[in-house]
């Protein structure tokens, strides 16, 4: 990954990065571990980098079962100072929506912060190529928790919070 600070400032500026793979259930493993690479690097802990994976990977199976015909998946992925951000979409066929019931959309839920899906056109998403066509669109937020000792001590603090001693 490359230097995300700014030189002048040391603020810590967004960072893009976009892979296209095809919708073969062959080649979605690569994006789950780019995920989890990305992640790690972010320095999301053990349980979030897995939950992103997760997330990623049925996001991709579910774009995948909405895709037009042989078309790429497309995943853009946004690293931020307090987060991720990861865009997902497919071409499909004109008036063709993200499935948002069952097992597979309630994971999702439970596992990112945000998660968003709906049908839209490469003029407006992430990395589209600025035509009307239709696309199917997955969209999933992760926030990075750092935690100081002053969290650790309110936390210890809650009365709701029983502690084994």
């Amino acid at each position: 990954m490359v230097d995300t600070t700014g030189a002048a400032t040391g603020e810590r500026r967004t960072e893009r990065l976009e892979l296209r793979v095809p919708t073969s259930p062959t080649q979605l493993p690569a994006v789950r571990a780019m995920t989890g690479d990305l992640a790690m690097r972010m320095d999301f802990d053990l349980d979030a980098v897995e939950d992103l994976r997760l997330a990623v990977d049925e996001a991709c199976a579910t774009l995948s079962s909405v895709a037009l015909g042989d078309a790429p998946l497309t995943v853009v992925f946004e690293a931020a100072r307090d987060g991720l951000r990861i865009d997902a979409w497919v071409p499909t066929a004109p008036g063709v929506d993200v499935p948002r019931d069952g097992f597979g959309w309630a994971v999702l839920h439970t596992l990112v912060d945000t998660v968003e899906a709906g049908p839209s056109n490469q003029s407006v998403v992430v990395a589209g190529n600025g035509q009307a066509t239709p696309v199917a669109c997955i969209s999933l937020v992760k926030q990075l928790r750092r935690y100081s000792a002053i969290d650790a001590l309110t936390e210890q603090s809650d009365p709701d919070v029983s502690v084994a001693r």
